[in-house]
């Protein structure tokens, strides 16, 4: 049986800044588990295989299963808050929402850490663990860092996912693309599936859809260079990643240091294997996969027509006629031109600096690096530039770090955990309930947490000449030895650590010193841009016509670090509880900086009253976020335009059954779409119902809310939990990712807040404290 690992790291080649505190990973015990725990989860891997077409969200039955076991003191025994419905009455009481947000209280601490964090999924994006795969097969590790066991769980988790036309989308949910049917097709061979009868003709169907959609050349750009990598596309097929780029002086907009952080990061070593033209060992098995996934013999193929040929299913970013006519150039005269003398010593000085650069990321993130794919493309390079190297050793340890196993199979996450994102949101769940003398351990534990994930150094030396922002003070998504922080994760951190800071301490144990706190106020002071937004990771470097450059198909907005009502939202709200308790630090400053950012939050309101959220789906995610900063800036309903417009879109999407429920499509069409059959998501509703609150909409008409609140209270399991429903987060707008513990979260954080701020306000009708009869 597989087994959860927490804040474990005595290993070789693992380093930490904070004890391993939050590291999440998963380890096979042959000789692990009775037969009937055994059963247990073969029939959930069972239940899911059999309703994956209905139902594409594991649950993450396993990691709740082995808690079960370890926790079977804190079952759960209160009994459940039913809510009597009927067709002409619903009634609820204050009682009800009290008892049930013990029990999701009491479920939510079965599920905490001792270091005070929840583990749990942080997947969704179906190109992830094909690169991994790749990326270990080309440098002759595949069987030993992925054995039989993670073998055999890669290829249940992608034919789990494996759509019913025989592609897979480029998330969980997605409709299929060529980018991840051809990737996952090959990872499913590399991993010893034959091409005539592996996974009962599933293989035999994806090649199908694969040759029907006009065969490997169509694959879009971030697929072809991995494919080139393995040995099965050619690098002249490839539209150009110039390493030569590093050698720009910095004031050039084009700068990839002025790049947004993931995309600066995932090019950086694309360019070197570009610049490299590196190709792994072609064995019998690649030479296979070129007769197997072309329309045409592999010698005939035009790889100058095939740069710029992409699947339709793909083409969310079409490139535009100024990129087209660059990357011709680039082809045609450019890349002969540094290949040749003298041109050719740029070509290698671009590749010692570029590698400079990726072994300073690797050493900073103590080789888990900023995201996955720039993970496995680093580990890459590392063995292209020396396969016996220590630093090719260290990436193979952390490997594990982005693993995660559930019902559905083993996944990549798209980034180490969400470990510091999900500490913060549960500290203000939990406080919201007002059960805090019920329930403070947990609170103790997630202060911990906090305090032992602020950054307490910046990235090395000179930061400028690694491009990197200051850190010190900061948090990041994750937990510290990532090492990159994030505005809103060190405004929401903030935060947390704020509202635990009034607490006694025999509840939250030692408080945060204040020094800490305001290392915390001047990094976020530092990210606030001239517009009064704030970014995600940096400051925005350079200007949104670099978006023409974009190369990648798939995504958009990947080229700056655009600026978000969600990062600009938190860093108002981190900063105006900061200033309630500390008056004297930066005073002026802080104020100065809040008000620039509301003036930006409503500058990009949009004509319907909602605001676009870019982390989460979507407009409900965007309009709370908006919503919060606003309030937070001493706005109300009735002193503010934008706030009343929000409150007026947000009612019009609430359903005939009281909930909200918002498509991923929203994300991708940048439109509002309801999920299909205009079901309610329970987490969306949380959303809803938390702006609602914050806007006063209880003393204008609480019906809305009552009716929200009985989808929630309704939804809740036998055992306390809330079930996992869509996938309901997002990046670069097209790509969706799981939250697994926003389930428990929103519920329980909107319950809180509809609790003592609705059923029990103050000077409120006797009718509206006790019950309320809709």
């Amino acid at each position: 049986m597989w087994k959860l690992k927490l804040s474990q790291g005595n290993e070789p080649r693992i380093k930490s800044v904070n004890n391993y505190i939050g590291r999440q990973y998963w380890e096979f015990d042959p000789d692990l588990g009775k037969p009937e725990e055994r059963a247990e989860v073969e029939k959930a891997r069972n239940q899911f295989t059999n309703n994956r077409f209905q139902t594409k969200q594991s649950s993450d039955l396993l990691m709740r299963f082995q808690f079960a076991r370890e926790n079977s003191s804190a079952e759960m025994k209160l009994p459940p808050a039913k809510v009597n419905v009927s067709k002409r009455e619903r009634t609820v009481s204050d009682e009800m929402v009290r008892t049930t947000l013990r029990r999701s209280l009491r479920f939510y601490s079965s599920l905490q850490a001792q270091d005070g964090f929840w583990p749990g999924d942080y997947g969704g994006p179906l190109f992830l663990l094909p690169g991994l795969v790749i990326g270990l097969f080309v440098s002759g590790a595949l069987e030993i860092i992925l054995p039989s066991e993670h073998g055999q769980e890669i290829r249940r988790y992608l034919y789990n996912h494996q759509n019913k036309d025989g592609g897979w989308g480029l998330h969980i949910e997605g409709e299929s693309t060529m980018f991840s049917t051809a990737l996952s097709y090959v990872t499913l061979r590399l991993l010893g599936e034959r091409k005539d009868i592996g996974g009962d003709g599933a293989i035999e169907k994806a090649r199908n859809w694969i040759l029907n959609h006009g065969g490997l050349t169509f694959i879009p750009s971030w697929g072809k260079m991995w494919l080139s990598v393995l040995g099965i596309y050619e690098w002249s097929g490839n539209n150009p990643l110039l390493p030569e780029l590093w050698l720009l002086p910095y004031f050039s907009p084009i700068h990839p240091g002025r790049m947004w952080c993931h995309s600066r990061m995932v090019y950086l070593p694309m360019s070197y294997l570009y610049g490299k033209k590196f190709v792994g060992p072609i064995t019998s098995l690649v030479l296979s996969l070129r007769r197997e996934l072309y329309t045409l013999p592999y010698h005939q193929i035009d790889w100058n027509q095939a740069r710029n040929q992409c699947a339709k299913e793909d083409l969310y970013y079409p490139h535009p006629m100024i990129q087209n006519i660059l990357w011709y150039c680039l082809q045609k005269v450019g890349e002969p031109a540094l290949t040749k003398w003298p041109f050719s010593k740029l070509r290698k000085k671009a590749l010692d600096i570029v590698m400079q650069h990726i072994h300073y990321e690797d050493e900073n993130t103590h080789y888990i690096c900023l995201g996955p794919v720039s993970k496995v493309l680093n580990m890459v390079c590392c063995w292209v530039e020396d396969p016996n190297s220590e630093a090719y050793k260290y990436h193979l340890s952390r490997i594990k770090d982005y693993l995660w196993i559930a019902e559905d199979g083993m996944k990549m996450q798209g980034y180490n955990g969400s470990q510091l994102w999900d500490v913060a949101f549960s500290i203000q769940a939990i406080l919201a309930t007002d059960l805090v003398e019920e329930y403070g351990s947990m609170l103790k534990k997630a202060h911990n947490f906090i305090k032992n994930t602020q950054v307490k150094e910046n990235s090395g030396d000179g930061l400028n000449l690694w491009y990197r922002h200051i850190s010190k003070g900061g948090w990041g998504f994750s937990t510290p030895d990532n090492d990159w922080i994030v505005s809103d994760c060190t405004s929401e951190g903030l935060k947390a650590a704020l509202l635990l800071s009034t607490m006694p301490s025999e509840i939250v144990d030692v408080k945060v010193k204040p020094e800490r706190l305001y290392e915390a106020v001047n990094v976020i002071l530092s990210l606030q841009n001239n517009s009064g937004g704030f970014a995600s990771y940096e400051l925005t470097r350079s200007y949104a016509w670099l978006e023409m450059l974009n190369p990648a198909e798939l995504f958009r907005d990947i080229m700056i670090d655009y600026q978000y009502v969600e990062c600009t939202s938190a860093a108002i709200q981190g900063l105006k509880l900061f200033k309630k308790l500390y008056p004297n630090y930066k005073n002026k400053e802080i104020e100065a900086c809040i008000g620039k950012a509301i003036n930006f939050i409503q500058g990009i309101q949009l004509h319907d009253g909602s605001w676009y959220g870019s982390w989460g789906v979507c407009f409900v995610y965007g309009t709370w976020f908006g919503i919060k900063g606003l309030v937070a800036g001493d706005r109300t309903y009735h002193n503010c335009y934008s706030i009343r417009r929000a409150c007026d879109f947000l009612l019009s999407k609430q359903l005939d059954s009281g909930g909200w429920g918002e498509s991923y499509l929203s994300s991708q069409k940048q439109d509002y779409t309801n999920l299909e059959g205009n079901k309610s998501h329970l987490v969306t509703t949380a959303w809803a119902m938390l702006a609602l609150i914050d806007c006063e909409q209880a003393e204008r008409d609480p019906m809305p809310l009552h009716r929200a609140a009985m989808v929630l209270l309704n939804s809740q399991l036998e055992n306390g939990d809330f079930p996992q429903q869509e996938i309901i987060g997002v990046f670069n707008k097209n790509c969706m990712i799981n939250y697994s513990a926003y389930r428990n979260i929103f519920p329980i954080w909107a319950l809180g807040e509809y609790l003592n701020r609705v059923l029990l306000a103050p000077n409120k009708s006797k009718k509206y404290q006790k019950k309320q009869i809709l």
